[in-house]
């Protein structure tokens, strides 16, 4: 069975049963009602509506692995495990493609219909090509408000930076149709494949991975996806020892603005879950 085919099974489940003080009755079933935050010239934030029906959205994961050099850094991603699970379970339920991009793991994953599901899909030509990497756009985006260059790790000791991850990290649930691939090529031919145009991104960390990878923020919004940042399911690579010399919490805040301002709008994870979303 495809995807397509197995949707209206998946939109008898969209509503979960719930009481009716939870359910946004605005949200019709098959439809993701985002209440999208986005930013001006000046950094002042535009909020508005975007309607996206769930056959043609996916949600990707980045880089949420079981293990990092920054132990700080892992702790964290292990405190938002339960809370992203919960919300993909909830955005699979309705109808929504679920693609795990742990990068560099497919290794882990290559015998499994999640993967190849990712790489059987045909080939497809994208607007421009799809590279490794997407660095810093000057053309588009002012400097990163955050130094990650000097010393990303906000460790007290910081150790060396050996790989110590090995695979998604295992509170993260693979299940139904869901896919896995780090390649934005095949991401592409699948999404080509599926009538998939909107991409939700999660994971870590907002101002490397999640912005630079070739699944990442600049290059989905370079070949015409329409792109949003899930805000709250996300980190950044910051040591607050470096500049702007701001709390760990307020530099992601800072990255996450920079999103919003020169790439894409960002979401809360409620979104995702077709319930009410509280603004921030």
């Amino acid at each position: 069975m495809t995807r397509r085919e197995a949707l209206p099974l998946l939109s008898s489940l969209l509503l979960p049963r719930t009481s009716a003080s939870e359910v946004n009755r605005e949200r019709l079933p098959g439809v993701l009602r985002l209440e999208a935050r986005a930013r001006d010239e000046n950094s002042r934030p535009i909020r508005h509506d975007l309607i996206w029906p769930v056959a043609s959205t996916a949600i990707i994961i980045c880089d949420m692995w079981d293990n990092h050099y920054c132990q700080s850094s892992a702790r964290r991603l292990a405190m938002m495990v339960p809370r992203m699970n919960e919300v993909l379970k909830a955005a699979r339920r309705a109808g929504v493609m679920i693609i795990h991009a742990p990068s560099g793991t497919m290794d882990v994953y290559k015998n499994t219909p999640f993967r190849r599901r990712m790489t059987d899909a045909k080939p497809a030509t994208p607007p421009e090509p799809i590279g490794k990497w997407c660095y810093l756009d000057r053309k588009r985006e002012a400097g990163l408000p955050i130094d990650d260059v000097t010393e990303p790790c906000d460790d007290a000791v910081v150790g060396e930076r050996v790989r110590r991850y090995n695979r998604q990290h295992e509170g993260i649930e693979i299940a139904a149709y869901d896919g896995i691939s780090d390649s934005g090529q095949e991401i592409y031919n699948f999404c080509e494949k599926e009538g998939i145009g909107n991409i939700a991104l999660m994971g870590v960390h907002a101002n490397m991975c999640v912005l630079g990878r070739s699944f990442g923020i600049r290059q989905m919004t370079r070949i015409g996806r329409q792109v949003v940042l899930v805000r709250d399911l996300t980190d950044a690579m910051y040591d607050p020892r470096q500049r702007p010399y701001v709390s760990h919490e307020r530099g992601t805040e800072l990255v996450v603005e920079h999103i919003e301002r020169y790439w894409c709008p960002s979401v809360k994870a409620d979104d995702l879950m077709l319930r009410h979303s509280q603004s921030s």
